[in-house]
């Protein structure tokens, strides 16, 4: 299953372009991974028999984003060195096995073992290797694009699998919806990783612009290590644990925020609502970031998330923030938001420090999305369990989100250095 990958330095007229390819296998692996997303609903179907508080229904989620993240420098590296297709299968395999170790047991325990670090490595392996054989194929002028298109299918997973989920756990049980999802998941994911192919090392893809004659044709490829004394990758990390950090929250809650807040109980609605916007703004945002640069986007869409985040948290019954036309508008701008920085932190990553190590690269600043999943989604728990609201979770992630705008301004790229 393992692919090799020529050291001959190819054209684009020499080499069959499998591009396209490549960014729908991984559009569709992501689309089964997207199940994370829909931990707010699986949440709210847990029996009350089962005996769980609203952190103990965190926890699964918590795990599930913090073993991603960590598994992704691993599996980043395994990406770069073996190739996208056998880490995409092992990703297939361990979210299939996670998931059906989870329909096996109603403990707390259980489904942290299960869904959050069984089923969060395999998330780990798979989403690893979506994204960097595709953007290898297209020139740097569209990898916002690329990679927006590819990663949007974790985020629009929600669209289809939220009222799946809602429906399978009404028709038969919890238990056997997770059992349903993963013998299905395991089944798409290892088939469509075998679509997962990088073009030849040396590859040009057609479009890229000629070097400058006063530069080396070779630019510098920065290794983990070299990146590590970069002050950006500091930056970046910062910033993406603020971005994702507040958008996770929402997201493990929202069904729960919908039902007390404003006593809708549509929360899968609002779910769904948010999947759509949290796949269409990783496309939005990469297409503006290709031609506004990085920077403003990044900029924009923290700014946009803290005044986001804020209206929701004055939402209830009897006002119009929490009536349910202006709750999905909200759900809907906060998955954009947060999506963006799922498209715009790769194609930064890949723009500071180069392609050759990318997969490595962006694992270690993907750490930083699963950190600031973990924390601000389990703070959201443990403060609702003691004060019966979100309030004190929202204003702290309002905080991050401008703390991380003002980061922004100030980010610069690596100082280009040359082989």
């Amino acid at each position: 299953m393992s692919e090799k990958i020529s050291n001959v330095s190819s054209s684009p007229s020499t080499v069959k372009n499998k591009g396209w390819i490549v960014v729908f296998a991984g559009l569709g692996i992501n689309l089964a991974l997207g199940v994370l997303y829909t931990w707010s609903v699986v949440s709210k179907g847990i029996p009350d028999v089962w005996g769980w508080s609203e952190a103990a229904k965190s926890l699964p989620y918590s795990v599930a984003c913090l073993v991603f993240s960590l598994v992704m420098v691993p599996a980043g590296s395994m990406q770069d060195r073996i190739g996208p297709r056998t880490v995409a299968s092992i990703g297939g395999l361990l979210v299939g096995i996670g998931l059906l170790t989870a329909s096996q047991t109603t403990t707390t325990l259980g489904f942290i073992f299960g869904f959050g670090i069984l089923a969060g490595a395999g998330i780990g392996f798979g989403y690893a290797s979506a994204t960097p054989p595709a953007v290898k194929w297209f020139p740097a002028a569209r990898t916002g694009l690329i990679a927006g298109i590819v990663v949007s299918g974790f985020g629009l997973a929600s669209v289809y699998v939220a009222p799946l989920v809602k429906t399978l756990i009404q028709a038969y049980s919890l238990s056997t919806t997770l059992m349903i999802l993963g013998v299905g998941f395991l089944l798409i994911v290892v088939g469509l990783a075998q679509f997962l192919q990088p073009p030849p090392m040396g590859y040009i893809p057609a479009g890229t612009p000629p070097m400058p004659a006063n530069k080396s044709a070779a630019k510098m490829e920065y290794h983990p290590k070299e990146m590590l004394k970069t002050w950006q990758f500091y930056a970046l990390w910062f910033m993406y644990a603020c971005g994702a950090g507040a958008g996770l929250m929402i997201i493990s809650k929202l069904a729960k925020i919908a039902e007390v807040q404003s006593g809708v109980s549509l929360g899968f609605v609002l779910v769904a609502i948010l999947a759509v916007g949290n796949g269409g703004g990783r496309i939005v945002a990469g297409i503006l970031s290709d031609k506004f640069g990085r920077k403003k986007t990044l900029f924009s869409c923290f700014v946009l998330q803290a005044v986001t985040i804020l209206l929701l948290s004055q939402a209830g019954t009897g006002n119009v923030l929490g009536s349910s036309l202006v709750l999905g508008i909200l759900s809907a701008l906060i998955g954009a938001n947060y999506g963006a920085n799922l498209a715009l932190f790769p194609s930064i990553t890949k723009d500071y420090y180069g392609i050759r190590n990318f997969g490595v690269n962006y694992g270690l600043v993907f750490t930083a999305w699963g950190l600031g999943g973990f924390t601000l989604s389990l703070l959201a728990g443990q403060v609702y369990d003691k004060t019966q609201t979100f309030t004190f979770a929202y204003y702290c992630s309002a905080a991050l989100l401008v703390a991380a705008a003002l980061m922004a301004l100030c980010l610069k790229p690596v100082e280009e250095k040359l082989c």
